[in-house]
């Protein structure tokens, strides 16, 4: 059963009653369910299927595609190169019967070794071959994005243009993966299914996990802090199945967990000690491109100024928590209530609500209204104190909605400290951007605002509820 992805799903299915070949690229992190929804949503039609192999030789890999040929019924002896490979795949395909022929080829990237010539192959056999078939589906997939979005999706070559669709699979929202729960018989509250949110964010296969015989604290040291776990290593695997060279983007990453609203790339070289050269500009550009990082903007900046944010849950996850838990196969459960867990949960509950943009905004009934998002920030000065606001909405209705998002486990309290905070940011807000726009604060929590001296401050409230709406 698929959950979500209901437009994903029917653009793959429409691509099976064109009367054109059909050229489909699908990508994104890994683990996000890429294969599982190609295999779902065409109930194994296809004609042919093969997948790339992990760090092989060009021999290796063209001894594999030999190996998915047999298994599709071709018998032949071992290509050579992989124009030959292509052509030994078109001359099989010339014996079968008339009907739509679907190809998939899966974990492309690893295919297209050192000086293996696999992208010309590729780009002939589509452009000489297929294009003129009309009952080709070709689809192609890998985990990773950057090469996918480099090589295929902006191909300046001989496949320029030729995608007939391109799909970005992006983790699932707090309501898919509440469906999931549910259908795994989990038996998570809502507060659980959060929390779990804010470690795994939405990647399905993280999800899969889980077992339910067990509490949530108890899954997440078997999977993650015992050293035997499914995921005790799956920071570094993450990392290096989407690139090359891994260590540069992880230094990125690290630099990135060093301040929650972000840093400019001014403020990244400073503090990695990186330098500021096309190299670093490729590299946050596909950071971006693989859904670990956002860029915006503060409101009244400059682009030059933009901020970069650590937005992936579970990178911010292993750099708050996992490596502080080394060595302690109960680390969450020992840590439960600990100052260090508050801290993380307080950050990743705030890119928990960056992922749900559209459910606060549907909240707030504005989910028709153009809307720009940004952040905002000013430095202190000798005769006032800086101001920060992570997210806020500038509608078209001419209201600015300030979000202030805290975790809480209970009914959220506004503090006598805090309350004077919220007067000064807005006031200061007002001063500095100099908006003729009512400004209003919109409160997300988990579950709700307390009523006291300070609560009128809070024009909105938005409980965890409304982040669990379904997506539109």
């Amino acid at each position: 059963m698929i959950i979500g992805r209901k437009q994903e799903i029917r653009t793959l299915q429409k691509a099976f009653t064109t009367k054109r070949s059909e050229f489909i690229a699908v990508y994104g992190r890994r683990r996000v369910g890429k294969t599982y929804l190609i295999k779902e949503a065409l109930e194994g039609n296809f004609t042919f299927t093969h997948t790339g192999l992990a760090k092989a030789t060009k021999s290796n890999q063209l001894k594999g595609f030999q190996a998915s040929l047999k298994k599709a019924g071709c018998n032949c002896n071992k290509p050579k190169t992989w124009m030959d490979a292509f052509l030994l795949l078109e001359e099989w395909i010339d014996t079968l019967p008339q009907g739509r022929k679907v190809i998939f080829l899966d974990e492309l990237p690893w295919m297209d070794t050192p000086r293996s010539n696999f992208l010309p192959a590729l780009e002939h056999f589509w452009n000489a071959w297929a294009t003129d078939r009309k009952d080709i589906v070709l689809i192609v997939c890998g985990s990773a994005t950057s090469w996918i979005v480099k090589k295929i999706i902006n191909n300046h070559g001989g496949l320029h243009n030729r995608l007939t669709h391109k799909i970005h699979l992006q983790p699932f929202c707090l309501n898919e993966c509440e469906q999931m729960s549910e259908n795994m018989e989990l038996g998570l509250s809502r507060y659980q299914l959060l929390q779990a949110y804010m470690v795994f964010g939405g990647i399905p296969y993280y999800w899969s996990l889980l077992d339910g015989e067990l509490s949530l604290s108890q899954n997440i040291d078997n999977l993650i802090f015992n050293p035997d776990g499914e995921l005790a290593d799956e920071f570094n695997m993450l990392y290096a199945s989407l690139f090359d060279k891994p260590e540069s983007y992880i230094k990125v990453v690290e630099t990135l967990t060093k301040k929650q609203s972000g840093l400019t790339r001014e403020e990244i070289v400073k503090l990695g000690r990186l330098s500021s050269n096309g190299k670093l500009s490729r590299i946050i550009q596909e950071l971006e491109w693989c859904g670990f990082i956002r860029t915006y903007k503060r409101i009244g900046q400059k682009k030059k100024d933009a901020i970069i944010q650590l937005t992936d849950l579970y990178t911010l996850f292993y750099y708050q928590v996992i490596r502080q838990g080394s060595g302690d196969d109960q680390y969450w459960s020992h840590h439960l209530l600990s100052g260090r867990l508050n801290s993380w949960m307080g950050r990743a509950f705030e890119r928990v609500c960056l992922w749900h943009i559209p459910q606060i905004k549907d909240a707030l009934g504005i989910e028709g209204i153009a809307c720009n998002v940004y952040s905002w920030y000013v430095r202190g000065t000798d005769s006032a104190k800086g101001a920060q606001i992570d997210l806020l909405l500038e509608r078209a209705d001419n209201v600015i909605s300030l979000c202030e998002m805290k975790f809480a486990e209970d009914d959220y309290s506004i503090s006598s400290a805090e309350g004077e905070n919220l007067r000064r940011r807005r006031t200061r807000f007002i001063e500095e951007t100099g908006t003729k726009d009512a400004v209003q604060y919109v409160l997300v929590t988990t579950y709700g605002l307390s009523q006291g001296k300070h609560s009128h401050l809070i024009q909105r409230t938005i409980t965890m509820d409304k982040l669990f709406l379904p997506p539109k």
